[in-house]
């Protein structure tokens, strides 16, 4: 029996999932529990430990040769330790070794969950076929990941291609990073449906006030839903454009919940691209919306260990 499947983690403030995934991307076990994110560190790693057990528990485990962790950041890899924001009793948590522990000594690799989404779209999704790109996850936060050259470039310590703390706005809001301006800051699900508020926007008589809320009402014809995505649109623009002029990417990919509001985004984000995309190395960049959906994660993690599972997107390279 060959050693061919990476157990994979996916780790979020919300959900921790597990999976072995094959090198063609087929899901062969499952496992998930809630995220335990205001309890202290050790109980969350308890949810880690159960994800895990249930997975040994398959008879597929033998298989595993390697496990692939994407989690919610900051990350240091090259430490193999974690500090979710959103998971405040982990900080300089180290998860590579307590993942190693629990799972007798099998290699782990660590990237931050926009890394992953990235490995997943190169590999299975939107991005398959280009040698250079960005993916981003926009929703709740903003982050991503890139591709340089055939190859999955999470940096140093898995955190390269974090595009949402790119500052956009010089004089703008204080973002809590620190800094001001922060595309994340704009274009966020959560700041996206602040500025519709502050702007005049009431939500129906559900009371729904989240972003998905205000795209339907945008779609609907609402110009101030609809000028709250097109600022939005503006921010993830001005980043795509200088991340493209930076490091010559063809194509930028988006997922995450605000890109389900499909060409209420998408539409104004071309348009901005225009205005910012001026160089002509830069023109004719490609945005698409990712394709991996709620699996990108533990996709992504897996692809993240085995160059072997990139191999398929990169020998068709395009870009």
């Amino acid at each position: 029996m060959h050693n061919d499947l990476v157990a994979a983690l996916d780790i979020g403030g919300t959900k921790i999932a597990g999976a072995l995934v094959d090198g063609s991307g087929g899901i062969h076990a499952r496992a998930q529990r809630p995220t335990p994110a205001r309890e202290d560190g050790e109980t969350v790693m308890g949810a880690v430990a159960a994800v895990l057990g249930e997975l040994r528990r398959s008879p597929h485990w033998l298989r595993v040769a390697a496990v692939g962790i994407g989690s919610a950041g900051p990350v240091d890899a090259s430490a193999g330790a974690v500090s979710p924001v959103n998971i405040p009793g982990w900080r300089g948590f180290p998860l590579v070794d307590r993942v190693r522990r629990a799972t007798g000594g099998l290699p782990v690799e660590l990237v931050g969950d926009g890394v992953a989404m990235t490995a997943a779209e190169h590999w299975q999704g939107a991005a398959r076929g280009y040698d250079n790109a960005l993916c981003m996850v926009v929703s709740t936060g903003v982050g991503g990941g890139l591709v340089l050259g055939g190859r999955l470039h999470p940096g140093p310590t898995g955190n390269a291609g974090h595009i949402g703390h790119i500052s956009v706005d010089l004089d703008g809001d204080l973002c809590p990073c620190g800094s001001r301006g922060c595309v994340e800051r704009i274009a966020s699900g959560p700041n996206i449906a602040r500025r519709a508020l502050e702007e005049g926007w009431r939500p129906g008589e559900d009371g729904d006030a989240t972003a998905a809320a205000v795209a339907a009402a945008a779609a609907a014809g609402d110009p101030v839903a609809a000028a709250s995505f097109e600022r939005a649109a503006q921010a993830l623009a001005a980043a795509i454009a200088a991340t493209a002029t930076l490091v010559e990417i063809r194509i930028a990919v988006i997922g995450g919940g605000v890109a389900g509001a499909g060409e209420v985004l998408f539409a104004p984000l071309r348009r901005a691209l225009q205005d910012y995309a001026r160089l002509s190395f830069v023109q004719g960049l490609v945005v698409a919306p990712a394709l991996t959906g709620t699996d990108a994660g533990l996709l992504g993690a897996a692809a993240a260990v085995s160059p072997r599972l990139r191999g398929g997107a990169a020998a068709t390279a395009a870009g």
